[in-house]
């Protein structure tokens, strides 16, 4: 089946077409980090490792590029008011971010290169620039001239018939409205501080948008398959990004475009002066699970504005729990007698699983197909009517499509402390001391270690 993506640039679906048979090249853009990373940022990243994920699924192998923005105006603003250097700052944020990924299951990409360390390529591009024309010199900085390159605005839908021609903006961001020509190359001045480069371009510092472009040609190639982000880098980055690159090289930049819609929190924009704006860290310091705010983070599509709750925390640590139970519960099943319908129900999720998926990455389709799946699994199971063999394969099934969700939760060893606690429980049931028994059950249950008592004796999870 073919895989079909919205391409952003062409705004509509398209079947997708790798530039090299099963081989895919990927650049994602990644977070500035001069400040832990929030759930908005991450929202575009666990999309993006869904994308990477049904690739792979999809049997092509990935190169997928995330560039670490450690030079922009924000942090150097942050590391002076921190009265410390620009590394050491932005290096604080960039474990954290790291530890962040590996919490949310988020795969890493093959490559994570930092602005800082590809200077001599941004020169090196903005040089092209300047020869070629579209580049120009204003108070030692330099500036990409828009009205030089015709097809500007095309990704975003910009109409820059009322743009008034050479008006500039040195800032890193900025709105819609400021079709202007962009800083490539900042000249030094006194609030930069430390930070700066003696380069054949003069004494300064990249604009935001270079790095991008630089970047992603140094590891993908000037041409490569997928550019995606959130729908706010659309523009200006993204439609600077195409400007820089095709400019300079004389040649397509990406093929494809996929950007991925806004998070608001409770209904309301994410904001720090209404109390609702969290980084993942606030979330598990609530008591709420990486793997649930993985959950609800996935399971919208990513086209789709995502309404980010606690109630939808709720729901999805629910979903996680059946998820789970159904995979031990399964493995713990020793086997009946086949009535022949295990097969199909597992041929037929496999099949929906995919075929959702291949619409532009239909997750909630997909995950519909997986719980019909559970279900009617768990009826089988139910009436002894799964053969051991049929079990196995079915738990295969489970392995390749958690290949792209990752919900299951590892497999671990408990600590000593909490094992004696159960070991405790345990000779107090055999005593008939509930009270213990049922102390103990409720400080683990405290521990997020749930206990369920089964005929083959007590076993035990983590709590999602």
């Amino acid at each position: 089946m073919p895989l079909v993506l919205r391409n952003s640039f062409t705004r509509r679906k398209e079947e997708f077409k790798p530039m090299v048979e099963g081989e895919v090249k990927m650049y994602t853009c990644g977070p500035t980090v001069y400040d832990y990373a929030h759930i908005g940022n991450f929202r575009a990243y666990v999309f993006e490792d869904l994308l990477r994920r049904y690739l792979k699924f999809k049997g092509y192998k990935v190169t997928q590029v995330m560039n670490l923005t450690d030079i922009d105006d924000k942090t150097i603003r942050d590391s002076q008011a921190a009265g410390i250097s620009l590394k050491e700052h932005t290096d604080k944020f960039v474990k954290a971010f790291f530890a962040d990924l590996d919490a949310l299951r988020i795969e890493r990409a093959e490559h994570y290169p930092a602005a800082t360390e590809h200077i001599p390529e941004m020169v090196t591009l903005i040089k092209k620039l300047i020869d070629n024309g579209l580049a120009y010199q204003a108070e030692g900085s330099w500036y990409f001239k828009i009205d030089a390159f015709p097809d500007y605005g095309k990704l975003a839908n910009i109409d820059k018939s009322g743009m008034k021609t050479g008006s500039r903006v040195a800032t890193d961001e900025y709105e819609k409205e400021s079709v202007s020509d962009f800083a490539l190359w900042k000249a030094w001045d006194e609030s930069d501080g430390d930070v700066f480069w003696e380069t054949e371009l003069g004494k300064g510092r990249p604009g935001w948008h270079i790095e991008c472009s630089a970047m992603s040609s140094k590891y993908l190639g000037n041409h490569f398959d997928i550019h995606t982000g959130g729908v706010d880098n659309m523009f200006p980055h993204h439609e600077n990004e195409i400007a820089q690159s095709e400019g300079a090289n004389k040649e397509k930049f990406v093929n494809y475009w996929m950007h991925c819609e806004f998070l608001i929190l409770e209904g309301r924009k994410m904001s720090k002066s209404l109390g609702n704006f969290y980084t993942l860290r606030d979330l598990l310091d609530k008591g709420h699970s990486s793997l649930a705010v993985r959950y609800q983070l996935l399971a919208t599509h990513y086209r789709q504005q995502l309404n980010f709750t606690v109630d939808g925390l709720e729901q999805a640590a629910k979903a996680l729990e059946r998820y789970n139970d159904f995979v031990t519960n399964l493995t713990d099943y020793s086997g009946g007698e086949s009535s022949g319908e295990a097969q199909g129900v597992i041929d037929k999720m496999l099949a929906e699983f995919e075929a959702r998926m291949d619409e532009d990455l239909n997750i909630s389709g997909a995950l519909g197909a997986v719980f019909d799946f559970v279900r009617e699994i768990n009826r089988l199971r139910a009436e002894n009517k799964l053969s051991a063999d049929e079990r196995d394969l079915a738990l295969k099934a489970v392995d390749r499509i958690d290949g792209v969700l990752d919900f299951q939760q590892k497999k671990e060893a408990l600590d000593s402390d909490i094992e004696a606690l159960i070991v405790k429980r345990t000779e107090a049931r055999k005593d008939k001391d509930f009270a213990t028994s049922d102390k103990i059950r409720d400080d683990l249950l405290a521990m997020g270690i749930v206990l369920e008592d089964t005929p083959r004796g007590v076993k035990w999870k983590r709590k999602v």
